[in-house]
């Protein structure tokens, strides 16, 4: 691969010469060259540091004989675009990050690549790249963010936010949250999308063992990028290219260990678009068959009591692949250059297991409380997959967030076209205990498909509604998302699925041990299928798409380009 690379850079001779005019030395050019490509940048906290790690990485590859070059694409934030349209942009972003690091790989020959990200659609979009690209690759996550107060995390903003739009919060209140709610640099301290993307980058094998959700300001971290600065060029050396990584035998160890960590839903929009980056099909009937099959192991918010950074303590993913190895491929290739089996063994021989218990001992916390034994565990997986005359082509929730009296529930709808006129309902009372609210026209073409997280936790925090009342969208939730949110619902509304027929009074069936979601009644009246069938058949008649906003730039392309939900939302 190296002899390829340097044959394209001899074809002009101004590419040295533009190396030279940046500190390279004429050595440097006959070296192997590696990409090392960020998300650095004053965006958020977990993208704050990475400037650290990536110099990190360069050290690495210094010292194994390689040429680094640093380049950057700054991710963005969901926390920053909540309640109003700066959402929308949020997932298309991840299509942008992806485009920039295949644009910064492609215009001259690379001989391998370390991306280094945290967070919710930088890691996707890291992982979408390196199966595109399919040069010796290593990604390298970002950590996770030091624990608040009282087990405390970021995702306090939630309810805040519901009681200070009721007046009940005070100024005080507000403050001490803000000056506490991010302590330090890092992904947020739960189980969000963020956290399950760092995780399912280690589960696929492209991060390095243990590396997943390392604590963002210990020394360790520094450490681990700069071992995979000096291990891609191994990979580089060995032509261990990310396709021989991530593979579908790869994608469905991760779609398992996804199920034991109670994973984000977003996972569902994130590894099926990175599997068809290699040509590879993710049906998201997979999630929900391993949901029924692992055990679900962790006790980490927001399904749970801790935070990520006592999670890593407990073992991290090693400690969860360690678990649930009876289920795994341990045959499959990493990007350590051995198989998922022998990293395991070599963790265990390296003392990695005994020293993150050794720092979880200053918590006066048991490692079982936050990673359960399987042979303990208390139920099966975390996410199902809901089809009915709602969803022909399927929808999603984490059920891992659902109080048992909500797994099945029937109630009438209350409809809104947009989040924030159902939030408006919902702060101002107009929603009722029982209630199924619909939002729609905020799917992929939609609006970009942005996230409810302040609609969920406007229910969740609101001691009338909450376990109770369900949520039911073509658009996504956050990973800090709790309750009966149903989201990813195809086809949607925009193209004149099911959802868009919905209206107000009718019932909604939300079954979760039989995957269903459908329309059972009318005007407050059960109805039976082929009733309800042909009174859908008769608004099908009559509806037409509304008019929406005109759209220029990147969302304008994302919205027109984008696929289903269900297949990963990716633009084809």
């Amino acid at each position: 691969m190296q002899q390829k690379c340097q044959g394209a850079r001899r074809l002009w001779a101004q590419v040295d010469a533009l190396r030279l005019g940046m500190n390279w030395s004429e050595d440097d050019t006959d070296k192997p060259h590696i990409l090392i490509d960020d998300v650095f940048g004053e965006s958020h906290p977990g993208s704050f540091h990475l400037d650290v790690l990536s110099d990190e990485a360069a050290v690495g590859v210094y010292e194994n004989g390689g040429r680094p070059a640093k380049h950057h694409v700054t991710d963005i934030c969901d926390g920053w675009g909540q309640g109003h349209d700066g959402m929308n942009y949020i997932l298309a972003s991840r299509e942008a990050i992806a485009d920039m690091v295949e644009i910064h790989a492609s215009v001259i020959p690379w001989d391998g690549m370390i991306l280094i990200s945290s967070c919710d659609k930088s890691g996707p979009a890291h992982l979408m790249a390196a199966a595109r690209m399919d040069i010796p690759t290593i990604h390298i996550p970002g950590g996770s963010m030091r624990v608040g107060p009282d087990m405390g995390t970021s995702g306090l903003a939630g309810p805040l936010s519901a009681k200070a739009k009721k007046g009940q919060v005070t100024h005080s209140e507000l403050r001490n949250y803000k000056l506490t709610g991010c302590p330090s640099c890092g992904a947020c301290q739960f189980m969000g999308t963020a956290s399950t993307m760092q995780c399912m980058s280690e589960a696929l094998g492209l991060a390095l063992p243990g590396s997943a959700l390392m604590p963002a300001t210990f020394a360790e971290i520094r450490r681990n990028a700069r071992r995979a600065g000096r291990q891609v060029l191994y990979l580089a050396q060995q032509g261990i290219t990310a396709a021989k990584i991530l593979t579908q035998a790869a994608f469905e160890n991760a779609i398992k260990v996804h199920a034991a960590i109670g994973g984000s839903t977003n996972a569902l929009l994130h590894l099926p678009a990175v599997a068809h980056e290699l040509g590879l099909q993710i049906d998201p009937a997979i999630f929900d068959k391993y949901s029924r099959e692992i055990p679900y192991l962790t006790n980490i918010q927001p399904s749970g009591r801790y935070v990520t950074e006592l999670f890593w303590f407990a073992g991290g993913i090693p400690m969860i692949q360690w678990q649930i190895r009876d289920y795994l491929d341990l045959d499959v290739m990493t990007a350590t250059g051995r198989t998922l089996g022998e990293n395991l063994e070599q963790l265990q021989q390296e003392g990695f297991f005994e020293r993150g218990l050794n720092y979880l001992k200053s918590y006066n916390v048991p490692a079982a409380e936050i990673i359960r034994p399987a042979a303990k565990a208390k139920q099966y997986g975390s996410i199902a997959v809901l089809k009915g005359n709602i969803a022909p082509e399927g929808a999603v929730i984490k059920y891992s967030a659902v109080v048992p009296a909500m797994q099945r529930h029937v109630g009438p709808a209350a409809v809104f076209n947009s989040e924030e006129d159902a939030q408006q309902a919902i702060i101002t009372g107009a929603i009722r205990p029982g209630h199924v609210v619909i939002i729609r026209y905020e799917g992929p073409k939609g609006s970009g498909m942005p996230e409810m997280f302040m609609t969920t936790d406007a229910i969740v925090f609101d001691e009338t509604l909450n376990g109770t009342v369900a949520l039911v969208t073509d658009g996504r939730f956050s990973g800090a998302s709790r309750g009966p949110c149903v989201g990813h619902v195809s086809p949607e509304a925009v193209e004149g699925g099911p959802i868009a027929l919905i209206e107000d009074d009718d019932l909604i069936e939300i079954d979760i041990p039989a995957r269903r979601l459908s329309i059972v009644g009318i005007a407050g009246a059960r109805k039976t299928p082929g009733e309800v069938n042909a009174i859908l058949a008769q608004r099908q008649e009559k509806w037409r798409p509304p008019v929406r906003k005109a759209r220029k730039g990147v969302l304008k392309k994302y919205t027109e380009r984008a696929v289903s939900a269900m297949a990963g939302a990716y633009m084809k």
